[in-house]
């Protein structure tokens, strides 16, 4: 059943180089498994290089580029994230077009980490809940934007996720939005913005402390064991929080 979930769908993946390699490869995986067509959309032909954070990664096959590709031909637009690819991709005006072309026909957009940015300088943030990368959470915010510190929000159209830490969640909520099926309980919320971190992630400190020597394959493994840990972490706050009530 999952094989054909997204049968006969097209994905537009919208990257340029700097791509956060994790960010790219296990989403791809994920619509492959579920059946969906995948176009690797970018600035110029040839290939892109991913990065693990700053390290250099493999290199992607592009099938067109973003002047070439339009949103018409496709049932879905996904950006990935990183420091470096969403700052490319934010300063060509063919991708804020392409983006913008996809929301005007209310078609599904999903975004993770630094790829709201690109949501932000098409002025599509404006009035939306999303999430994103903490560390940019005051641009999101700037935009016009309800920023939400959660794995995951779902707003209309609208996809988006921290990070490689939420990949599992951001995956099943990627799965569902271009399937049009609902959103999971935790995407839903929505409120007032919530406030900026008191520090920096844990993981992402440690994920950078290990750079160079880090592959791609030990990022994605810190990134589950820290959404474990926040899973535990907040099991064990509503434990205490149900222990104090009785």
């Amino acid at each position: 059943m999952m094989k054909q979930k997204l049968a006969g769908q097209r994905i537009a993946v919208l990257a340029a180089d700097g791509v956060e390699q994790a960010e790219l490869t296990v989403p791809l995986a994920a619509l492959r498994a579920a059946g969906a067509e995948v176009e690797i959309i970018s600035l110029h032909d040839g290939s892109i290089r991913g990065v693990n954070m700053d390290a250099p990664g493999d290199s992607f096959e592009v099938d067109r580029t973003v002047h070439e590709a339009r949103a018409r031909d496709y049932d879905g637009l996904f950006i990935p994230g990183g420091f470096i690819n969403p700052d490319f991709l934010r300063q060509s005006s063919a991708s804020r077009d392409f983006v913008r072309d996809f929301d005007h026909q209310q078609k599904p957009i999903a975004t993770l980490c630094h790829g709201p940015w690109l949501l932000a300088s098409s002025g599509l943030a404006s009035g939306r809940a999303l999430t994103s990368w903490p560390g940019v959470r005051d641009d999101m915010v700037n935009a016009g934007a309800t920023w939400l510190d959660q794995e995951v929000v779902r707003d209309g159209n609208l996809l988006t996720s921290r990070g490689p830490q939420d990949l599992v969640p951001f995956i099943r909520d990627m799965i569902q939005l271009y399937a049009g099926g609902p959103p999971s309980n935790g995407a839903l919320r929505r409120r007032h913005s919530d406030p900026q971190r008191e520090a920096p992630s844990s993981f992402a400190m440690a994920a950078a402390h290990l750079m160079p020597r880090m592959s791609a394959g030990t990022m994605i493994g810190l990134a589950l064991i820290g959404a474990g840990m926040l899973a535990s972490g907040r099991g064990n706050r509503m434990g205490g929080q149900q222990a104090a009530s009785r």
